[in-house]
């Protein structure tokens, strides 16, 4: 029986490429704990990949965010980056990237009964950001609340301009061929 349950504990999921060092608590209620701790690399795994993300939180109660942020900055790391804002629910209601807690405190003040959650990514490489954030939009879509010229909520899509230059890109366009002559409705002529 223990060594069946070794087996299991040293076993890794499909795709999983990192493991949990041992956590540390930032902050905790009657319902939920908030710890910070930081992925390793599983023995094995390339060490050449550099991870895109210096920080990432997700689906934090609003009530934690200042606690959060203390501890990004004690551990040096800036608090810039992609964030979401989240209903009670957990769906993204706001997108957006800058300044983590402003732009999150604003939108909690603005939408103050219906936001509950909030998530960031803090991205290593900021030439990324913009493209990241307009990833994000596209998905949520419909669900969002704000910036219809990145949100599509038809069949349309967005514009490859939100991405970054030397982007190889794929888009669908209507096809192109000689206009169809319409009939005039009062002579029947074209």
């Amino acid at each position: 029986m223990a060594a069946l349950a070794k087996k299991q504990s040293t076993e890794t999921k499909s795709g999983v490429q990192s493991a949990k060092s041992k956590a540390t608590q930032v902050g905790g209620d009657s319902h939920w704990t908030i710890a910070r701790a930081e992925l390793k690399r599983r023995p094995g795994r390339p060490t050449k990949i550099r991870p895109l993300f210096k920080a990432i939180a997700e689906k934090i109660p609003y009530a934690f965010l200042s606690k959060v942020m203390k501890d990004l900055e004690r551990n040096n790391i800036e608090k810039t980056g992609v964030y979401i804002a989240h209903d009670s629910m957990g769906y993204p209601r706001y997108i957006g990237r800058g300044s983590i807690p402003n732009r999150l405190q604003a939108r909690k003040k603005a939408q103050l009964l219906e936001l509950e959650y909030f998530s960031f990514f803090v991205v290593k490489d900021k030439v990324h950001e913009r493209e990241i954030e307009t990833i994000m939009i596209r998905s949520a879509g419909p669900l969002l609340d704000f910036n219809y010229r990145k949100v599509r909520t038809d069949i349309q899509s967005g514009d490859v301009r939100d991405f970054e230059p030397g982007t190889l890109y794929f888009e669908r366009q209507y096809r192109k061929g000689p206009k169809k002559q319409h009939q005039s409705r009062r002579t029947g002529r074209s």
